[in-house]
């Protein structure tokens, strides 16, 4: 049976300030998709990165005294930091400003030229979006995104075709043939396609850039507009500029590619992509999940409202996992959702110290006192094996986890962390329930089998908390794997998850 790969990638993010705790929601997000993906056996190549070229880094950069290159340089290496604060896993990082990247946007523009022309231009333009918005696309005269008034921009510009691919995309829409996640955003999607498609503005004049960007292709007056250069890391990072052996077993020969993005982007992803996709002959992704907003404190959390919440302070304050899991559990996949720092230690509190905390701290601790010469053996395999309750000889347990696995597998399927999160503590609630029923702390007749059905039960938590909190499932096979007679089993453990 052929290798089946799996193309999953984040937006690249803005560099003109430090990343957020809202930046943080869409790489965890995406990573356990990515870790999912792997356990079942599939070759994964995650991507994120950075975008470099926009006229909001030059802004900032002037803004701080120092040079759009420095700035750049700075803010990119606090993106690429969350890889370790988040325990991130994806297997490559673009920045815009890359060679690579250069080269593969001016051969994607070359690959358009049959749908590219030049023109004189008026409108208006959000710097912020870096789009031009029409008249009644402002709300009371400002960007829907960034309520900030758009400057009137008169200039000659090349622009895409996209009128012509209008039919086409609601086609590929409506068939599924491109799915767009949540049913919602496709809605809105095929309103906006419906409501007639116009050409694109798809560069800008290198005066208004400032020099900064990358040329058009035999014209150095020109820039390519930041969001046809941005969109295209998606081939450049796989080697699209000398169409390489990794862009053709990723992109051109794989069809299940998946972009996670947020809300405030769909219309970037999910029309203007796949029609310069179509123009330029290459294969469009499978799906596009469409997160939406962190709010703090029910307001949205944005650089240019300055109510951020600082992900490596977070991580620094209570832990990788707890930030990953309050994430993936209280805010919902396809909607926006509330931080707080009650909501957060409130979820701590009861979901992870009394929860699974506990739980597993009371087995082990049982499992220990019983003088029981075993605990668990180390899975031979990394990858997951669904439907593991088959090897438990209980029947009550054997149909529980069963059920688990099925639930966990459909939620991950359809991108509802929450959900799969859901069904795993209800495993955990079980387990705590069967310890009161069954008094397995007590001597008894029963009481290994007891302590067994539940180091089972155990043992497939930590399984399923894998992609979500990664270093606790570490930690609980860990212990799961000790032996008496090693002198390890002796130490007290430390509480997975202190109360705070």
């Amino acid at each position: 049976m052929p290798d089946k790969n799996f193309f999953i990638s984040t937006a690249i993010d803005y560099v003109n300030a430090s990343p957020h705790l809202g930046h943080a929601l869409e790489k965890i997000q995406a990573d356990v998709v990515a870790r999912y993906r792997r356990f079942l056996g599939e070759n994964v190549f995650f991507l994120s990165g950075t975008d470099e070229n926009s006229l909001k880094n030059v802004q900032a950069a002037r803004e701080e005294k120092i040079p759009v290159r420095e700035l750049v340089d700075k803010n990119a290496k606090k993106f690429y930091g969350l890889k370790k604060a988040l325990n991130l896993t994806f297997d490559d990082f673009v920045r815009t400003t890359e060679k690579r990247h250069l080269e593969g946007a001016q051969k994607l523009w070359g690959a358009c030229k049959a749908d590219i022309f030049k023109k004189s231009y008026k409108g208006l333009y959000c710097v912020g979006c870096e789009e031009f918005y029409k008249e009644n696309e402002l709300e009371n005269g400002l960007c829907p995104e960034h309520k900030t008034k758009p400057e009137l921009v008169a200039e000659e510009n090349y622009f895409f075709r996209l009128s012509k691919y209008q039919d086409k995309l609601k086609d590929i829409i409506e068939s599924g043939e491109l799915e767009i996640i949540p049913q919602t955003r496709k809605n809105e999607i095929l309103n906006f396609i419906n409501s007639g498609l116009e050409d694109i503005c798809i560069s800008r004049s290198s005066e208004r850039a400032q020099g900064w960007g990358i040329d058009v292709p035999g014209d150095p007056s020109q820039k390519i507009w930041v969001w046809f250069d941005a969109l295209a890391n998606y081939l450049t990072a796989l080697g699209y500029a000398e169409n390489g052996k990794k862009f053709q077993k990723f992109w051109q020969k794989n069809k299940n590619k998946l972009h996670v993005i947020g809300k405030g982007i769909s219309r970037f992803h999910a029309v203007y992509w796949p029609a310069i996709l179509l123009s330029a002959n290459l294969s469009l992704p499978e799906k596009i999940f469409i997160h939406g907003y962190l709010t703090f404190s029910g307001q949205k959390m944005s650089k240019s409202l300055g109510n951020v919440v600082d992900p490596f302070e977070l991580v620094k304050k209570y832990g990788r996992d707890p930030v990953r899991y309050f994430l993936l559990r209280e805010i919902p996949p396809t909607e926006d959702g509330d931080f707080t720092y009650e909501k957060f230690e409130k979820r701590y509190n009861a979901d992870l110290s009394k929860g699974i905390g506990n739980l597993v701290a009371r087995v082990i601790t049982m499992a220990k006192n019983s003088n029981s010469k075993f605990l668990i053996s180390k899975p031979r395999r990394k990858t997951f094996s669904f439907l593991r309750g088959r090897q438990i000889p209980n029947p009550i347990f054997k149909t529980i986890i069963n059920k688990t696995w099925k639930n966990y597998q459909k939620f991950l399927d359809e991108f509802k962390f929450n959900e799969a999160l859901i069904s795993i503590w209800k495993l955990i609630s079980f387990c705590d329930k069967y310890i009161e029923k069954e008094r397995p702390w007590e001597k008894s007749k029963g009481q290994k089998e007891a302590i067994g059905n539940l180091l089972s039960a155990i043992k497939e938590i930590a399984k399923l908390s894998g992609p979500f909190l990664p270093e606790t499932s570490e930690k609980i096979l860990k212990q799961l794997t000790l032996r008496q007679g090693s002198g390890q089993e002796t130490k007290k453990s430390k509480p997975l998850f202190p109360r705070i």
